[in-house]
Protein backbone atom coordinates (compact mmCIF):
# COMPACT_ATOMS: atom_id res chain seq x y z
CA UNK A 1 0.00 0.00 0.00
CA UNK A 2 1.41 3.38 -0.96
CA UNK A 3 1.32 6.61 1.02
CA UNK A 4 -1.20 8.01 -1.48
CA UNK A 5 -3.57 5.08 -0.86
CA UNK A 6 -3.37 5.55 2.91
CA UNK A 7 -4.03 9.28 2.53
CA UNK A 8 -6.94 8.66 0.15
CA UNK A 9 -8.45 6.10 2.55
CA UNK A 10 -8.17 8.53 5.45
CA UNK A 11 -9.83 11.28 3.43
CA UNK A 12 -12.77 9.18 2.24
CA UNK A 13 -15.02 9.95 5.22
CA UNK A 14 -14.19 13.67 5.09
CA UNK A 15 -14.72 13.75 1.33
CA UNK A 16 -18.17 12.16 1.73
CA UNK A 17 -19.14 14.56 4.55
CA UNK A 18 -18.12 17.56 2.46
CA UNK A 19 -19.81 16.22 -0.68
CA UNK A 20 -23.09 15.57 1.17
CA UNK A 21 -22.98 19.10 2.58
CA UNK A 22 -22.33 20.50 -0.91
CA UNK A 23 -25.26 18.64 -2.49
CA UNK A 24 -27.77 19.50 0.23
CA UNK A 25 -26.63 23.13 0.49
CA UNK A 26 -26.49 23.70 -3.26
CA UNK A 27 -29.88 22.05 -3.74
CA UNK A 28 -31.40 24.20 -1.02
CA UNK A 29 -29.91 27.28 -2.66
CA UNK A 30 -31.39 26.36 -6.04
CA UNK A 31 -34.83 25.87 -4.51
CA UNK A 32 -34.67 29.25 -2.75
CA UNK A 33 -33.60 30.93 -5.99
CA UNK A 34 -36.10 29.22 -8.27
CA UNK A 35 -39.11 29.25 -5.96
CA UNK A 36 -38.50 32.24 -3.67
CA UNK A 37 -42.13 33.41 -3.84
CA UNK A 38 -43.89 30.18 -2.88
CA UNK A 39 -41.15 29.22 -0.39
CA UNK A 40 -41.43 32.66 1.20
CA UNK A 41 -45.18 32.27 1.54
CA UNK A 42 -44.69 28.91 3.24
CA UNK A 43 -41.73 29.81 5.48
CA UNK A 44 -42.26 33.53 6.12
CA UNK A 45 -39.20 35.46 4.88
CA UNK A 46 -39.79 37.66 1.83
CA UNK A 47 -38.73 36.50 -1.62
CA UNK A 48 -35.85 38.98 -1.85
CA UNK A 49 -34.25 37.66 1.31
CA UNK A 50 -34.70 34.07 0.14
CA UNK A 51 -33.10 34.87 -3.22
CA UNK A 52 -30.09 36.36 -1.42
CA UNK A 53 -29.82 33.35 0.86
CA UNK A 54 -30.29 31.05 -2.13
CA UNK A 55 -27.47 32.73 -4.06
CA UNK A 56 -25.17 32.45 -1.05
CA UNK A 57 -26.06 28.79 -0.49
CA UNK A 58 -25.53 27.93 -4.15
CA UNK A 59 -22.07 29.55 -4.25
CA UNK A 60 -21.17 28.05 -0.87
CA UNK A 61 -22.34 24.59 -1.98
CA UNK A 62 -20.20 24.82 -5.11
CA UNK A 63 -17.18 25.89 -3.06
CA UNK A 64 -17.65 23.01 -0.59
CA UNK A 65 -18.09 20.61 -3.51
CA UNK A 66 -14.84 21.81 -5.07
CA UNK A 67 -13.07 21.34 -1.74
CA UNK A 68 -14.40 17.78 -1.58
CA UNK A 69 -12.98 16.98 -5.04
CA UNK A 70 -9.40 18.02 -4.29
CA UNK A 71 -6.86 15.21 -4.31
CA UNK A 72 -5.66 16.37 -0.89
CA UNK A 73 -8.41 18.12 1.03
CA UNK A 74 -7.20 21.30 2.70
CA UNK A 75 -7.45 21.17 6.50
CA UNK A 76 -7.71 24.99 6.56
CA UNK A 77 -10.51 24.89 3.98
CA UNK A 78 -12.29 22.20 5.96
CA UNK A 79 -11.97 24.22 9.17
CA UNK A 80 -13.48 27.22 7.37
CA UNK A 81 -16.44 25.09 6.24
CA UNK A 82 -16.90 23.78 9.79
CA UNK A 83 -16.79 27.32 11.20
CA UNK A 84 -19.32 28.59 8.66
CA UNK A 85 -21.60 25.63 9.38
CA UNK A 86 -21.48 26.40 13.10
CA UNK A 87 -22.19 30.08 12.42
CA UNK A 88 -25.13 29.13 10.17
CA UNK A 89 -26.51 26.84 12.88
CA UNK A 90 -26.32 29.54 15.56
CA UNK A 91 -27.70 32.23 13.25
CA UNK A 92 -30.66 30.02 12.29
CA UNK A 93 -31.56 29.42 15.92
CA UNK A 94 -31.12 33.14 16.70
CA UNK A 95 -33.38 34.08 13.76
CA UNK A 96 -36.12 31.84 15.14
CA UNK A 97 -35.72 32.95 18.76
CA UNK A 98 -35.61 36.67 17.99
CA UNK A 99 -38.24 36.60 15.25
CA UNK A 100 -35.83 38.48 12.95
CA UNK A 101 -36.76 36.46 9.87
CA UNK A 102 -40.54 36.64 10.42
CA UNK A 103 -40.89 32.88 10.15
CA UNK A 104 -44.26 31.20 9.99
CA UNK A 105 -44.66 28.20 12.30
CA UNK A 106 -43.63 25.96 9.40
CA UNK A 107 -40.69 28.27 8.71
CA UNK A 108 -39.51 28.14 12.32
CA UNK A 109 -39.67 24.34 12.31
CA UNK A 110 -37.82 24.28 8.95
CA UNK A 111 -35.12 26.66 10.23
CA UNK A 112 -34.48 24.56 13.34
CA UNK A 113 -34.49 21.32 11.33
CA UNK A 114 -32.09 22.87 8.85
CA UNK A 115 -29.87 24.08 11.71
CA UNK A 116 -29.73 20.52 13.06
CA UNK A 117 -28.72 19.15 9.65
CA UNK A 118 -26.00 21.80 9.26
CA UNK A 119 -24.74 21.04 12.79
CA UNK A 120 -24.62 17.36 11.83
CA UNK A 121 -22.55 18.22 8.75
CA UNK A 122 -20.14 20.18 10.97
CA UNK A 123 -19.82 17.22 13.33
CA UNK A 124 -19.23 14.78 10.47
CA UNK A 125 -16.61 17.13 9.01
CA UNK A 126 -14.86 17.43 12.40
CA UNK A 127 -14.81 13.63 12.62
CA UNK A 128 -13.57 13.35 9.05
CA UNK A 129 -10.81 15.87 9.67
CA UNK A 130 -9.67 13.93 12.72
CA UNK A 131 -9.57 10.72 10.65
CA UNK A 132 -7.17 12.37 8.17
CA UNK A 133 -4.54 12.99 10.83
CA UNK A 134 -1.73 10.49 11.00
CA UNK A 135 -1.24 8.53 14.20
Amino acid sequence: MTALTVTADRMKFLRLALAADAVVTGGNGLIYLAFAGPVGTLLGPDAGLLRGIGAFLLVYGIAVGLLATRRAISPAGTKAVIALNIIWTLASVAAVVTGAAAFTTVGAIWAIAQALVVALFAELQITGLRKTRTN
